[in-house]
């Protein structure tokens, strides 16, 4: 298997015995002159030219709360792939770093920002996108490091920058991106002699987790928002990183489960369930219906690459399992996906190029040092982390200002805005039981008119995956917020390692499914059509889940009920 990192009629009535044939959103009765409620306005395909020098950017803006420094700016040369831009460098106060690239020919008036990834810590050079204009670049573009200096960037910063401040842990939580909008719409408005028609906000992993805080917290600040396999759960998804990294830790420090097993794991999960979605083709289009148990590959002789030792049985079934405490209670939505497997090298399993030490234990440890207790309170670590609901609820007060999991985006419904979830199948890092547990919670009763969830088959973690490897629906986004025409399907696909594509498939609104047509390739999206949900089916593990009974079939009962209702704070 390669391992790479990125309607008809039929349609229709699929669509509409699926609920997402909807009425259009009320508005609630406030003021007119509420930013939250304000129509959005329509945009315009025509170029936008600078009224000023790049250069004559380099100033200070005295935004309230935000007081923003532009160090740098200067133009930057068209190339074979990007069109000519002024590339802007500054900071908002007090060190919440950023990047701003804006066209000089070829702007159309929108304005896209990207977000992080894992505690961030760098200002990765936001790439120009275009939103499919024949000219492409129309878009201004930018990124931030979300407030610190990552001490060990390109692996996993340490977080030790938290241990101290306050502010830097606020911006990281929350702050960085909302101020970051306002700042780069602000010299947005200072080179063109307009703010942004549009705004949009695109991110993956703790990317996701700005955009959900985004749509819950500053409503007012972006049209549309792409939230990719959200690390929205962040307090206990660190406590889930935690149990990854535990279950697989043998008393001398050795991992149990070993990367050199996972392919013939991988090779038995399949062979039990790809068959179960209708094609055999190398993926699970829904893991859940898989119910293979790694008892089947226990050693009967030597221990070989293809079987697992009893103690690998165990740790597997753990690692496909939620975290508990001694009552049974979840303290996180769900485990690691079944075909996820050969992702797990480097995430679950150290191998050389992390070092030899595990991504999730990277995380965890570091977050449970310096991250994720109130500053001066006693900490802990991954190897003296109990998995209780006691040390659940000690990481509560910290982690509300770091999760995005409010289900009340009725700010951000009412003015327009329109969120798109989506999320790999097989993502070994985010499990996809929590991105479905969310979207059940914020959708039901609300009707899907303004927010969609897509589940991309064998995809991992934001990219790669053993068949398909690239997911983006940003021009899906833009077309549903300028155009009205909610996407009703969004092309995966699959490349080798030399970049050629080697399967392309159609990933429908959730719950609907895609279907074989019975002609042609299947490795050709056109072949495709949507389908209604299979029977609700349920994991087969040792845990409480509540009944599939639709339409709450996603929605999982654990130790963090509660914390749907706990909104963080907000910077102005």
């Amino acid at each position: 298997m390669r391992r790479v990192r990125t309607i008809t009629a039929i349609a229709a009535l699929a669509l509409a015995t699926t609920g997402f044939a909807t009425a259009a959103a009320t508005t609630a009765d406030r003021p007119a002159d509420d930013p939250a409620v304000r129509p959005i306005a329509a945009a315009t395909d025509s170029t936008v030219r600078p009224i000023t020098a790049c250069s004559a950017l380099v100033r200070g803006f005295p935004l309230p709360g935000a007081g923003t420094h532009v160090t740098a700016a200067a133009v930057v040369a068209a190339t074979g792939t990007d069109p000519e831009y002024c590339g802007v460098r500054g900071y908002v106060e007090p060190a919440v770093r950023f990047e701003l690239r804006l066209p000089t020919r070829t702007y159309a008036g929108r304005y896209l920002q990207y977000g992080c990834g894992g505690f961030c810590g760098v200002v990765t050079p936001p790439v120009l996108a275009d939103c499919g204009l024949p000219h492409g670049g129309d878009v201004a573009v930018a990124a931030t490091d979300d407030g610190h200096v990552g001490h060990t960037p390109g692996v996993v910063d340490d977080g030790s920058w938290g241990a101290t401040d306050q502010a830097a842990r606020d911006d990281f939580a929350f702050r960085a991106s909302h101020v970051v909008s306002r700042a780069s719409k602000a010299i947005i408005q200072a080179f063109y002699g307009a703010p942004p028609k549009k705004a949009y906000f695109s991110g993956c992993s703790d990317g996701g987790r700005e955009a959900l805080q985004l749509a819950q917290r500053y409503p007012a600040d972006f049209d549309g928002i792409v939230a990719g396999a959200p690390a929205g759960y962040w307090s206990p998804l660190l406590e889930f990183q935690t149990w990854l990294a535990r279950v697989n830790t043998a008393a001398g420090g050795a991992p149990i489960l070993t990367a050199a097993k996972l392919p013939a794991l991988h090779n038995a999960v399949l062979a039990a369930c790809d068959r179960l979605d209708g094609l055999t083709d190398g993926q699970l289009d829904d893991p859940r219906a898989c119910r293979f148990d790694p008892a089947a590959l226990t050693c009967t002789g030597p221990d070989t690459p293809a079987c697992l030792t009893p103690a690998q049985v165990a740790a597997t079934r753990k690692l496909y399992s939620p975290p508990t405490d001694p009552r049974g209670t979840l303290l996180y939505p769900g485990g690691e996906p079944k075909g996820s497997e050969l992702s797990w090298a480097g995430w679950i399993i150290g191998v050389p190029a992390t070092g030899g030490v595990s991504f999730a234990r990277s995380l965890a440890d570091n977050y449970l040092r310096y991250l994720g207790y109130p500053i001066g309170a006693p900490a802990s670590t991954v190897d003296t982390f109990a998995f209780t609901r006691r040390e659940f609820d000690r990481l509560t007060p910290v982690g509300v200002r770091y999760n995005a999991m409010s289900t009340d985006l009725s700010a951000f419904q009412r003015r327009g805005g329109k969120l798109v979830l989506w999320h790999g199948w097989a993502d070994e890092a985010i499990p996809p039981a929590g991105t479905l547990d969310y979207y059940q919670r914020l959708t039901h009763g609300h009707g899907q008119d303004w927010a969609r969830l897509f589940m991309v088959p064998s995809l991992y973690h934001c990219g790669g995956g053993t068949t398909l490897t690239e997911f983006d629906p940003l021009r899906d986004l833009v077309a549903w917020v300028e155009r009205g025409t909610a996407p009703t399907r969004i092309t995966a696909t699959g490349r080798d390692e030399a970049g050629n594509v080697t399967r392309t498939r159609p990933v429908f609104p959730y719950p609907l499914r895609a279907v074989y047509d019975g002609t042609g390739s299947i490795d050709d999206a056109a072949n495709f059509d949507p389908a209604p949900p299979a029977s609700p089916v349920r994991d087969v593990t040792n845990f409480r889940q509540p009944p599939p009974v639709p339409p709450f079939r996603d929605i999982v009962d654990w130790a963090g009920n509660s914390l749907y209702g706990l909104p963080g704070p907000v910077a102005r």
